[in-house]
């Protein structure tokens, strides 16, 4: 699993109070769909979230806890308003359904489906 495959920024949703919606930021040249609480790659990837945990097909995992997520390699990211911070100085914004890495690469999401190039 690449790192920045799974790397995701939690919005709270306008209007409705409590609700989040994720915004997954991947790999370039992929898509992912969501089906239930299972992500898959076009490139064979998966995982799988429950509750603040998410699992890699591969045997690594990710918690996230506040603004803080915790991977089982060792790394973290935070997110502050819609900008996620990764612990290896990459960076993730969010502008409305798109995000944008500060490698160049950018996803859009369209219903359950992410789009990354």
């Amino acid at each position: 699993m690449k790192r920045l495959v799974w790397a995701a920024i939690a919005i709270c949703a306008s209007g409705t109070a409590g609700a989040q919606q994720e915004y997954l930021h991947g790999q370039p040249d992929t898509t992912y769909q969501n089906i239930g609480g299972t992500t898959y790659g076009s490139d064979g990837s998966t995982e799988q979230k429950i509750g603040d945990t998410t699992y890699g097909a591969n045997g690594s995992t990710s918690q996230r806890i506040g603004d803080t997520t915790y991977s089982s390699d060792g790394s973290t990211s935070q997110q502050i308003g819609e900008t996620l911070y990764n612990s290896d100085g990459s960076t993730v914004q969010r502008i409305g359904n798109t995000t944008y890495g500060s490698d160049g690469t950018t996803c859009q999401k369209i219903g359950d489906t992410t789009y990354c190039n």
